[in-house]
């Protein structure tokens, strides 16, 4: 029942999605842009362009489903602060040339995360589920 319930919560977020449009958002062409551009759109609840930058899969679609849950329990006055935060690239480490780690926080919370950015055809995306299961 559960996994029925996170398909259909999947399939109606992807719905929402497309029903919105294609954004009309530049494509990444570092993967330090790829990445802050991601993380920008977590910290101001603009999880469209948070998706336009990550790779459109299941597993990522289902974790930023999970962050959009999260910022939405938030305060008004809680996504007021993250979206005025600063990015602080903490260290962008390469592991080869289509893949980087960036580790990164915020000036809001200072908690340090990942993000895991590939370079998929010219543009540089987040492997989203990277920052929750840290595998590469």
């Amino acid at each position: 029942m559960r996994n029925l319930v996170k398909v259909i919560s999947n399939i109606a977020f992807f719905v929402f999605m497309v029903a919105c449009g294609k954004p009309s958002y530049a494509p990444a062409t570092t993967a330090l842009e790829g990445g802050r551009e991601f993380i920008d759109g977590c910290l101001k609840g603009d999880f469209r362009k948070a998706g336009f930058y990550m790779i459109d899969d299941a597993d990522n679609q289902s974790d930023l489903l999970k962050i959009k849950r999260d910022y939405d329990s938030k305060s008004a006055d809680e996504k007021q602060k993250y979206g005025a935060a600063s990015i602080i690239i903490n260290s962008d480490e390469t592991l080869n040339d289509t893949m980087h780690i960036i580790n990164y926080s915020n000036s809001y919370d200072k908690t340090s995360r990942k993000v895991k950015v590939i370079n998929r055809n010219g543009a540089w995306l987040v492997d989203f589920k990277y920052t929750f299961n840290g595998n590469l």
